[in-house]
């Protein structure tokens, strides 16, 4: 019976090949961390942006419903002070429409309005960020007296 033959080279790692795995791991940890970082300041903003979106279909809805469609313009700001709307509502005019056509709309009961809501809040780095929505509604004109 043959017994094995034990070479003489050493076994395991070099201090050199022990090195360039922890830097190998290193730049890996840094590049994840630099991924997850990004990641969470996206959903961060994403998280300002459909809240900001929210406050601005909530400022679409109540015209109509809160106080009468009247032209006009308003502003304000959030409960929590974060956002700052102005709304505008005025008579809507289609595009390419005549002067005939707006006469002929102004004798109709009911009117078309556009409501237009502008919300913005401070974001990073003194940058102002904002979002705008608008919607067409149709509703009766008022009787003046």
């Amino acid at each position: 019976m043959k017994r094995p033959v034990f070479s003489s080279a050493p076994r395991g790692f070099s201090l050199i090949e022990v090195l360039a795995a922890f830097v190998i791991l290193a730049l890996v940890g840094t590049a994840l961390f630099r991924i997850f970082a990004g990641a969470l300041g996206n959903a961060s903003l994403s998280d300002e942006y459909s809240r900001a979106t929210l406050f601005a279909e909530s400022r679409l809805a109540s015209p109509g419903v809160e106080t009468p469609l009247r032209e006009g313009a308003q502003q304000g700001t959030s409960d929590d002070g974060k956002y700052a709307w102005t709304s505008r509502i005025e008579p809507y005019r289609p595009p390419g429409t005549t002067p005939d056509l707006d006469a002929a709309t102004d004798l109709m009961p009911m009117r078309l309005w556009r409501i237009a809501v502008t919300v913005s809040w401070p974001g990073v780095a003194g940058s102002d960020r904002s979002i705008a929505l608008a919607t067409v509604r149709l509703a009766a004109k008022e009787l003046t007296p």
